[in-house]
């Protein structure tokens, strides 16, 4: 399978008058041609930050890409002009934002917003971008599309338009789809039928994804690989199902034990990363996680570990994690 998008040493800062946001230090990963990939973490940790700085949508100022390569289909997204990155933009990187009701214009009809990129990117006429937005809004599960063309987003549910901000992205045969949370602001049985769809379409069309999110309940079943990330790193990467098996971090084991067990007693409480998230406005020399790890050494204090090899395509960011083989409870130790 040829690789698709190379991500390489990645540095996002944020010039403030406070001082320097540190949002994303310096991570690296690949993805293949129709891979899937997730990028999960709690909120304020890069994952956002990363995916904008691909598709060079970082407000200047305050925001800066201080360094780094993002290699897709041979070219560094970085180094081409603003001109070339406008036409891959859409046509073949898409991306769905986390808050539909946002992302939409509320004064333009979903036609109007839907045929804008067809015909910019695939030069279609008034009449082909039509038929094509409803084609692409019956594929997502919107009856009679032809119909709601002239509605406007306030028309519509919040699943709806998460469906047409799908629809929008996928109107082009990207080649990568990115989902920023697209199922955050959603009840429980939408979040499920997104995640169904995106994965039906994943199917049909062969896209590489890169999904972004807080909650590994919802990934397990959707990608082939995970980064975890934590303060604007990425603290550990495997295939989805080694990660849950054999996680080797801390903070990975923290974030799944975190989640409710089908077989969890009543009243069980939930085990909690005590502490908070450090303050990005500091470049971490230490760990970034030792503030909050029950693991932590004097070695975690004077040293921040890169990411090292700890097993089959797995790798993490972490002093000990031999000793992650034999303790697979973070609740244990706190």
């Amino acid at each position: 399978m040829a690789r698709l998008l190379d991500v390489t040493d990645l540095i996002t800062r944020f010039y403030t008058e406070d001082g320097v946001v540190h949002a994303v230090n310096g991570i690296s990963y690949s993805l293949d041609e129709g891979e899937s990939m997730a990028l999960v973490g709690e909120s304020g940790c890069g994952k956002s930050v990363s995916v904008l700085s691909i598709m060079r949508l970082i407000p200047s100022p305050p925001g800066r890409i201080d360094g780094g390569k993002v290699i897709y289909n041979d070219r560094d997204l970085l180094a081409i002009s603003n001109e070339e990155m406008r036409t891959i933009r859409g046509r073949e990187i898409a991306m769905v934002f986390q808050d539909p009701m946002t992302s939409l214009n509320p004064v333009l009809t979903i036609g109007r917003q839907m045929t804008e990129g067809l015909k910019l990117h695939l030069g279609m006429n008034d009449s082909q971008a039509k038929s094509r937005a409803a084609e692409m809004l019956e594929m997502v599960g919107i009856p009679g599309a032809a119909d709601h063309l002239s509605d406007y987003p306030h028309q519509f549910s919040g699943g709806m338009r998460q469906r047409v901000m799908i629809a929008m992205g996928l109107s082009c045969n990207p080649s990568l789809l990115i989902a920023d949370e697209p199922t955050t602001a959603l009840d429980v049985t939408i979040q499920a039928q997104i995640v169904e769809l995106v994965k039906q379409l994943q199917a049909k069309l062969g896209m590489a994804i890169i999904w972004i999110t807080h909650d590994l309940g919802v990934v397990a079943g959707m990608v082939e690989k995970v980064a975890v990330m934590y303060a604007g790193y990425i603290v550990e990467m495997a295939p989805v199902n080694e990660l849950y098996k054999h996680h080797r971090h801390p903070y990975t084991m923290g974030l799944l034990d975190s989640l409710p067990k089908l077989d969890q007693k009543h009243r069980e409480r939930l085990a909690t990363i005590k502490g908070l998230p450090p303050d990005l406005l500091s470049e971490p020399k230490s760990c970034p996680f030792a503030p909050r790890c029950p693991y932590v050494i004097n070695q975690c204090w004077e040293e921040n570990p890169p990411l090292m090899p700890s097993g089959p395509d797995h790798f993490t960011a972490c002093w000990r994690f031999e000793v992650m083989r034999d303790d697979m409870h973070f609740g244990d130790k706190i």
